[in-house]
């Protein structure tokens, strides 16, 4: 592997190799995990792809806002835009507030395509290992939701860091979703422990079959990858006092127990902890939360008193 500080992209002069290769065994610690994904290809979700092709091909027409709508859709292509962006600033400077479309506009249109060549697909990734492809998109979808309802909580608070409580909610679970690329095999043994014994803490099953915490891989991943600072600390769920924080927080863990239905039994304290983060009452939240479970460019229509009138 190449030793790069970011993901590795498909160059437009690099050609696509067929197979992907994977890890089926854990490395020996979290810093040989990290120096793994530092230089790991990742492909996207291949309607990005194709979206992106098309978007190629007539370049001189294409601005920063209609490549942020494709980009935005996707977490393993936001992950690879905000690594790149990230390298290309002096070592210190400012990196706090930014989002994908500050992101494009500091690379360029032009720079953005010569850099980001035909990407390899999740869906070739994954081709041979169908409940690896399950896994993974069973993931990206609660990574939409999530995002939805931090947006949700982060709009109806007139928080002025909408943007990236979306982004932190939206990217939160990325590092899971490296491991289902690289180390299928050992997601499923994880996933089927967990179905075998639903009491199953999450950390344990992680630390026995991968041997860390994939929280740990993830905040260290943001770091190396000198991700947005603000991004960083809203997605550390050890400082879950800040108001940015229990949104992100409170979206993921909701977005986790509806990620099937919403007659999970923790749901009632989800309802709880969150109608005390907006400032309202459990029965107005819980129509609240069903009317942003919904596509992304709805949810960031709803207007922030939206909430309020169903007092």
């Amino acid at each position: 592997m190449t030793n790069t500080n970011h993901p590795q992209d498909a160059q437009d002069t690099q050609p696509i190799a067929p197979h992907a290769s994977y890890l089926n065994a854990p490395l020996p610690h979290i810093g040989a995990w990290t120096q793994y994904f530092m230089s790991a290809e990742i492909p996207v979700m291949a309607s990005t792809a194709r979206t992106l092709e098309e978007l190629r091909a007539n370049e001189d027409d294409v601005d920063a806002n209609m490549l942020t709508t494709v980009i935005q859709s996707d977490p393993l292509m936001t992950l690879k835009l905000l690594a790149k962006v990230a390298s290309m600033r002096r070592p210190g400077s400012a990196t706090e507030t930014e989002s994908v479309i500050t992101s494009l506009v500091l690379m360029g249109i032009s720079p953005f395509f010569r850099h980001f060549g035909q990407q390899r697909t999740v869906e070739d990734w994954l081709a041979d290992l169908p409940e690896a492809q399950k896994g993974l998109q069973f993931l990206l979808k609660r990574a939409e939701r999530a995002g939805q309802f931090a947006l949700g909580f982060a709009i109806h608070r007139g928080d002025t860091d909408a943007t990236i409580i979306h982004q932190a909610a939206f990217l939160n679970d990325f590092a899971e979703m490296l491991l289902w690329l690289h180390a299928p095999e050992l997601m499923v043994k994880i996933r089927r422990a967990q179905e075998a014994d639903s009491t199953l803490r999450s950390n344990m099953i992680q630390r026995e079959v991968l041997g860390l915490e994939v929280a740990d891989l993830r905040q260290a991943l943001m770091k190396l990858w000198r991700l947005p600072e603000l991004l960083v600390n809203i997605s550390d769920d050890r400082h879950a006092e800040r108001p940015n924080v229990k949104c992100v927080v409170l979206a993921v863990r909701l977005a986790r127990h509806t990620a099937v239905d919403w007659d999970n039994a923790a749901i009632p304290d989800d309802v709880e902890d969150i109608a005390k983060l907006l400032n309202a009452s459990p029965r107005a939240t819980l129509g609240f939360l069903h009317k942003i479970d919904h596509p992304i460019l709805e949810a960031t229509s709803l207007e922030p008193t939206t909430l309020g009138e169903l007092d």
